[in-house]
């Protein structure tokens, strides 16, 4: 990354530019960033009296190919699935609290030094700031890359504390909400296009 320009002023940029730079047909950009396709975002809480699944594909994001820099924006109002409307207007509402804080966002670099214009698989790490409900924290999250002639695909499975987030769980559903959800990713990211 660019000396004096913060991770944050980097994303942020990619937000606004590369839509910009696309439309304006800025080739050498276009050579280098690669736009989020397609995106589905999954969560299961495991609790001891209550399963809870949902599922979001409304997912947006950005890949330098060439600095191996990221950002990805999943809005929380997106997740469908759950046992019940109850449930799921309570997710956005008590929980995560859509209204304050409408998107996750996780923003970083992936630590190896792959070339990810080379077709192959790859075992990465993805390291940057993870932002849930406000409330951002550092994370090194493994990933499995496949680069081939439609794109770049990027799987996952992490796990998520609730608490490192400041999403409280009321003791009256202690036994229905896990303190850990489980986060599936499945992104694909369009090749960049050629001269």
């Amino acid at each position: 990354m660019r000396r004096g320009c913060t991770l944050a002023a980097y994303t942020m940029r990619l937000f606004l530019l590369v839509p910009l730079l696309l439309m304006a047909g800025r080739l050498s950009a276009q050579r280098t960033i690669c736009t989020l396709k397609r995106g589905h975002v999954a969560f299961t809480s495991d609790a001891p009296m209550e399963r809870i699944t949902a599922a979001n594909d409304a997912t947006e994001g950005v890949l330098d190919i060439h600095e191996r820099d990221f950002a990805v924006r999943v809005p929380m109002r997106w997740f469908k699935g759950f046992n019940s409307p109850l449930q799921q207007e309570h997710f956005y509402e008590n929980y995560v609290r859509t209204g304050d804080f409408p998107n996750a966002i996780f923003e970083g670099r992936i630590i190896e030094a792959v070339d990810l214009s080379v077709q192959g698989t790859y075992s990465v790490r993805a390291k940057g700031r993870l932002t849930i409900h406000g409330v951002p924290q550092e994370r090194i999250i493994p990933c499995a890359i496949t680069v081939d002639a439609g794109g770049i695909r990027v799987t996952s499975a992490f796990d998520v504390a609730l608490a490192d987030h400041g999403i409280r769980i009321p003791r009256v559903v202690h036994q229905k909400l896990a303190p850990e959800t489980r986060v599936e990713v499945d992104l694909r990211f369009e090749p960049p296009a050629e001269r």
